[in-house]
């Protein structure tokens, strides 16, 4: 159907919501590492810095809140 269409259209643009945090709001654009061991740890590094942020903001919007 053609709503299903624009439907799928829009999905191929939106970046996935995590994904689409850490590289345009953190900034981080491409892997620097070479090799699938490096690419993977720096993946992982990154990710953990975007966990360990959104915890740090849960934290303090309850510390506000009580």
């Amino acid at each position: 159907s053609i709503q299903g269409a624009l439907l799928r259209m829009n999905r191929s643009i939106q970046a996935e919501g995590t994904f689409g945090i850490i590289k345009n709001d953190r900034w981080y654009k491409r892997i620097v590492r070479k090799g699938i061991k490096s690419v993977k740890l720096e993946v992982l590094l990154v990710s953990i810095g975007h966990n360990l942020y959104k915890y740090h903001n849960k934290k303090l919007r309850l510390q506000e809140a009580a």
